[in-house]
């Protein structure tokens, strides 16, 4: 059964720590709290956009164990249709998590276990399913070559693709081609341009580098609490906050941010309106502790949409 978006990227379990400040190389600090959940930039995506309404299939590889299960149930829960494979030969992945307590940032390591064995013949064994997506997304943490598949049959099929080059990572010759959408942080933006992203006029400067290298319709570079800056062939215009409430933890804001963009994009909204409603979906994922099981419901997102 075909859906309205497809995703490739990873699921981890998350183990969290809560502390004052993270702790240097040979340090050892008292935390003020633990949380362990599902995690993955791709899980997480797939989550949001499914939360927000969107009809999702997620592909992924994880082991048959116990965070394994975690991630089924997850999605099961979130209304994610998995397109994973069971992999009995390698664990499920985890990430480790800093999140100072005073601010809600974040320090993250990630170990994609049988996610990182994601492959170019897994995204060929679902090439179907992509092809017949509106919308197709992607990240970093999975192998680059399986990335660039996924990208490639899915603009073969007609879908609209969205890189969100999480980790930054040097991208092959002819990727960013690939793209639609690219949708870059700061450090990402200046990984893949040599631009220091500092202010709205530097994102400018690397959205429209990004554009020259290939991206078909838009970059969108997201700046934290100043919203994001989005530039086309129209120019470089800023893409305003939306305030949901005190900020807990950031963990899965950029996540939020990409799975509501795709479920706008499925939904046939324009650039403008897709990047309020992603906004709004951030917006209330940074008021809540937690990656996945901060996203919030399409209600949630249309009643803050209606403020």
């Amino acid at each position: 059964m075909p859906h309205d978006i497809v995703i490739l990227g990873i699921f981890v379990a998350d183990a969290a720590f809560r502390c004052d400040a993270p702790p240097r190389l040979g340090e050892t600090v008292l935390g003020t709290g633990f949380t362990l959940g599902p995690g993955g930039k791709g899980s997480n995506q797939a989550v949001a956009a499914a939360m927000a309404g969107g009809d999702v299939g997620f592909l992924t590889r994880i082991g048959k164990d116990t965070f394994g299960a975690m991630g089924q149930e997850t999605w099961a829960r979130a209304g994610v249709h998995p397109l994973a494979v069971i992999d009995e030969s390698l664990p499920t992945g985890a990430a480790g998590i800093f999140v100072e307590t005073g601010t809600g940032k974040n320090a993250i390591v990630v170990s994609p276990g049988a996610a990182g064995a994601i492959s170019v013949a897994d995204v060929a064994g679902q090439a179907e399913a992509i092809g017949r997506a509106r919308v197709a997304l992607t990240q970093l943490e999975q192998p680059m070559a399986a990335a660039e598949a996924f990208l490639r049959v899915a603009r073969e099929g007609g879908a609209i693709t969205v890189l969100n080059p999480a980790p930054a990572a040097p991208l092959p010759q002819g990727m960013l081609a690939l793209c639609d959408y690219l949708t870059p942080n700061e450090a990402e933006a200046e990984g893949l341009t040599g631009i220091a992203v500092t202010d709205r006029d530097s994102a400018a400067r690397a959205g429209g580098a990004l554009l020259e290298q290939g991206v078909g319709k838009a970059v969108i570079v997201t700046l934290g609490g100043d919203g994001a800056l989005v530039c086309d062939a129209a120019g470089a215009r800023h893409v305003p906050p939306i305030n949901a409430g005190p900020v807990v933890d950031t963990t899965g804001a950029g996540d939020a941010f990409n799975g509501g963009f795709a479920t706008a994009l499925a939904e046939g909204r324009g650039l403008e309106d897709a990047l309020h409603f992603a906004t709004a979906v951030a917006a209330i994922s940074v008021t809540r502790a937690g990656a996945a099981a901060a996203m919030p419901t399409r209600a949630e997102v249309e009643a803050l949409l209606a403020r």
